[in-house]
């Protein structure tokens, strides 16, 4: 694995400058926080973005010209992911299904009808997306999933109700169905696009764990679609969602945000005192700091190594489970030790007149869990990595 990021320097300050200029002075959106998922401020804030950043080429980079994109490398789409993570631009990596997950497998499974109507306004930034997989009874076992779709004619009718998606601020919904119930348990799945506003469909919050209205259940009641929608073949979406689920755990997104939040703690600690003196001049805690540093170094460079991999034609696998479980949990870690070193007042709520940081690091605490279950519980990642990567028997 060789590659030199300096060739990518004038384009690293090119994106600094224009998110100092887009949140003057330090050029640092606000912190996120999960309960603003319930504003419709939040989404068109991140809607706004994704059209400013598809202007000006960034969404999309590393796409073909042909549907787009910049042609870029995958090493300059993974710098930028980890620079827009890291400054909190809104709507990029995680956040944008349709960049990350969607537009990739479109293009590899979609038809040329669905290509021409689709990728051009991801690329854009004029449709947002959400991911209709995960089920009540079906989550990390995604292939005992239940949804059927029913052939009637040049339609399919679908019946069902997906779970842990954001389709409340969606335009399409990118879903499985089961198109074959006497198949085996991988086969007989099939993909579909769905238009959100389609009769039938219906959307309701569900509350995390700290309270906010960050998810939404989706329920498909006769839902009628057209056999345009289907995406790649009948009866053979599991085989194409393998694929679709390696774009999404291989995501520079995570090790971006993680720097970020540690960078914060840090910035924090200098200002927090602890018997006269700042708490960062703890050696115990600068030990724990840096072995987090360290950590989300070799987080970074197994990020890079899939875009490296991805650019010498290769389709990561075990690699990408291995980049996503690792900087998935090192960002739960900063986010434990963010609460522990703040002790009793880390775990207070945002609206407490004692909350530190508005009680920031309560929430990122509670939302922490959710990290190493989307996309894959590190417990799948880890069987992937021994069957896939080091030819364990299962």
């Amino acid at each position: 694995m060789e590659f030199d990021l300096r060739e990518y320097d004038a384009f690293r300050d090119e994106v600094v400058a224009y998110c100092k200029q887009k949140w003057p002075p330090d050029g640092l959106a606000p912190p996120y926080r999960a309960g603003r998922r319930a504003e419709a401020a939040f989404w068109e804030e991140a809607a706004q973005c994704q059209r400013e950043l598809g202007e000006r080429g960034w969404l999309t980079g590393a796409w073909p010209v042909e549907y787009g994109g910049g042609g870029w490398p995958k090493v300059k789409q993974a710098l930028f992911n980890e620079l827009a993570a890291y400054h909190r631009i809104r709507g990029t990596g995680n956040a944008n299904l349709g960049v990350s997950t969607i537009g990739p497998t479109i293009m590899l499974y979609g038809s040329e009808e669905q290509k021409r109507e689709f990728l051009p306004k991801i690329a854009r930034g004029e449709i947002r997306w959400s991911q209709g997989y995960s089920e009540p009874d079906a989550g990390s076992d995604l292939a005992s999933l239940r949804t059927r779709a029913v052939a009637d004619g040049d339609d399919f009718i679908l019946n069902g109700a997906k779970v842990w998606n954001h389709s409340q601020h969606a335009d399409y919904i990118f879903l499985l169905a089961r198109t074959d119930p006497d198949a085996p348990k991988h086969r007989g799945i099939t993909q579909f696009i769905l238009p959100r506003h389609t009769p039938g469909v219906t959307v309701q919050p569900i509350l995390d764990a700290y309270g906010q209205e960050r998810w939404t259940l989706l329920t498909l009641e006769d839902v009628r679609l057209p056999r345009t929608m289907v995406v790649g073949e009948v009866n053979r979406g599991w085989y194409q969602t393998v694929t679709s689920l390696d774009f999404e755990r291989s995501q520079m997104a995570w090790v971006g945000q993680g720097r970020r939040l540690l960078m914060d703690l840090i910035a924090f600690l200098k200002t927090k005192t602890r018997q006269g003196r700042p708490v960062l001049a703890d050696p115990f805690v600068r030990d724990q700091i840096g072995d987090l540093l360290v950590c989300l170094e070799m987080a970074r460079w197994l990020g890079y190594r899939i875009a490296y991999l991805q650019d010498q034609g290769k389709v990561p696998n075990a690699e990408a489970s291995m980049s996503k479980v690792f900087a998935t949990e090192t960002q739960q870690r900063i986010e434990r030790l963010g609460v522990n070193l703040l002790g009793p007042l880390g775990l207070l709520s945002a609206g407490s007149p004692w909350a530190e940081q508005d009680g920031l690091w309560d929430e990122s605490y509670w939302s922490a869990p959710g990290t190493t279950l989307a996309g894959g519980t590190s417990e799948i990642q880890r069987n992937i990595i021994a069957t896939r990567g080091l030819g364990l028997p299962r």
